[in-house]
This record gives structure tokens, C-alpha cells and sequence, in this order.
């Protein structure tokens, strides 16, 4: 399997995605999102070309071994609890790329990973609920990236390296997460360490040496408040894939607020350069 066809090269993005199944809710549950929402959107016109297809790694797919959704019409992964019971039902109708699936698995093979190829996975919300505001009409081809259960960041910072050509091929490497996960915490007493640990990543992330920025990735849980922002990796690890894919180029906070009015919360891109930052209503705050 070769390459897609060459393109203008793509920034690659690290994006908090949000609670469940919340763009397809209404009320003041989704409500909360607004703020969020306006930064999706705002993506596909921050790219300089229509991607032909866009890979996810989802902080919602676990597996022994680095695995692709490869199904040409993926279903849904209803991987939440406490919803209204509509939600249970409500589909987002994007394609997959059978096509994309083999040229990841085939990167991957060249870096020496036995990578594996799933025709029945579907669709998780850490994936349609970030894609809904980017691409409404569900016309976008959509490839799924698990994370490996090593949860070994070196490993993920490698993989995001082996799957940079991509970003010359047309294809937009997104990896969603959140910046802070800590369920128990997504109220008051979260205020402090996402404060804590969103001010870390930021200096890292920020600061312009690609290599400081990689180590201090590396060895995330030396971060202020690194455990109680994310008792797990899961939702941080899409982002040290992204920051691999990145190479040497410098990030960009695209998104940042004190999401409901708690827990401090960001996305960033990388390869914008001259991106105006205004959805970041963070910026400006002293790093602590």
C-alpha cells in the first residue's frame, strides 16, 4: 500500500473533547460547551487545505497492541453512563478509509510495530463528539488509532513520529483527550491542580525547543499536580502522540477556559504558525 497523494502539510492537534455525547444535547448541560464548540468549528478553517481524511487517537480505545479501525462504515461506541436515553441512539454517519487504515498499519510496520486492523470497531465519543462541530455533515473520512495499555509515553511520542508523513498526505492527526481527567474532581476541588497542572503543560508545550518539550512529556508525572489531574493517562497520552507527529515545530493554545467554571482545561495545535489564539481565555495567566 503507498502513500496518499501529496498535499500541503497539515498542523496536527491535541484537543479536550468534552463530556459524553454533549453536542448532540441541548439545556444547560450543553450549555457548558459553548466556549469549546467555537474552537472546534474553528479548526477547519485554520487548515491550509481540505484534509482527505482524519485520523483520531482516542483517549477511549485501549489495546495490547497498537490497533486501527479499518471498516469502510464504522458504527458507535455508546462509552458513557448517566445520559438521557436518546443518546443512546444518536449516530454520526461519517465514512471510514479502509485505504488510510492500511497506510497507517503499513507506517506502523516500518517502525516495527505489529499493528492490528479492526473492521467492527466504531465510533467512540472521544471521536464523534469532537468531530460533530468540525464536520457537521458527517462527510468526512474518519480513521480510528488506539493507544497501546503500556501507556508508555516514550512509545506514544515514537508512534506520533512514525505517523508524521501523514501530515503531508492529506490526512489531519488529531488526538483527543482532555487536559485534565479526573472525574472525582470536575468541580471545586478540581480548581487547584488543573490549575497547577494546565499552567505545566503551557511552559512546556509553549517553550520553543522541541527536544525540552519531549523529555518534560517523557517524564509527565514529575508535573505539579500530575496524579490528581489524571489518575489515569489515558486522556493525556493522545497528546504525546501529537507532540511526536509534531516534530520540531511549536504549539499553539487554540482553546483554554475554566471549563464549567472549575477545572481549568486547554487544547493546542501545532505547525499554526501566526495563529491568533483567541480562543484561549487563559492566556495571560502567571504559570504556577
Amino acid at each position: 500500500m503507498g502513500a496518499f497523494d501529496q498535499s500541503p502539510r497539515l498542523p496536527v492537534y491535541f484537543l479536550s473533547h468534552g463530556g459524553g455525547p454533549w453536542p448532540f444535547m441541548g439545556g444547560e448541560f450543553r450549555s457548558h460547551f459553548d466556549w469549546l464548540e467555537a474552537s472546534l468549528r474553528d479548526i477547519p478553517q485554520q487548515l491550509p487545505a481540505v484534509p482527505k481524511a482524519v485520523l483520531v487517537i482516542s483517549g477511549h480505545w485501549e489495546e495490547d497492541e497498537f490497533t486501527i479501525s479499518s471498516g469502510e462504515k464504522p458504527g458507535m461506541v455508546y462509552d458513557y453512563y448517566g445520559f438521557p436515553d436518546y443518546t443512546y441512539q444518536i449516530s454520526y454517519p461519517a465514512p471510514g478509509s479502509p485505504q488510510l487504515a492500511r497506510r497507517v498499519q503499513e507506517l506502523l510496520g516500518e517502525s516495527g510495530w505489529a499493528a492490528r486492523l479492526d473492521a467492527e470497531r466504531g465510533f467512540d465519543h472521544g471521536t464523534f463528539s469532537m468531530l460533530q462541530p468540525m464536520y457537521p455533515f458527517a462527510d468526512m473520512p474518519i480513521v480510528q488509532l488506539s493507544l497501546k495499555r503500556s501507556f508508555d509515553p516514550a512509545e506514544h511520542l515514537r508512534l506520533g513520529a512514525a505517523l508524521a508523513p501523514l501530515r503531508e498526505e492529506g490526512v489531519l492527526i488529531v488526538g483527543s483527550g482532555f487536559s485534565f481527567h479526573n472525574l472525582r474532581l470536575m468541580g471545586p476541588g478540581g480548581t487547584a491542580p488543573s490549575q497547577a497542572f494546565d499552567g505545566w503543560l503551557r511552559a512546556i508545550l509553549l517553550q520553543p525547543d522541541p527536544a525540552v518539550r519531549d523529555n518534560a512529556l517523557r517524564q509527565w508525572l514529575k508535573a505539579p499536580a500530575a496524579r490528581l489531574a489524571h489518575p489515569r493517562e489515558d486522556h493525556l497520552l493522545p497528546l504525546m502522540v501529537v507532540a511526536g507527529a509534531a516534530g520540531n515545530e511549536a504549539a499553539s493554545c487554540i482553546y483554554g477556559e475554566k471549563f464549567m467554571h472549575a477545572v481549568y482545561a486547554s487544547s493546542f495545535g501545532f505547525g499554526l504558525p501566526g495563529l491568533h489564539n483567541r480562543f484561549d481565555r487563559l492566556a495571560g495567566e502567571a504559570v504556577v
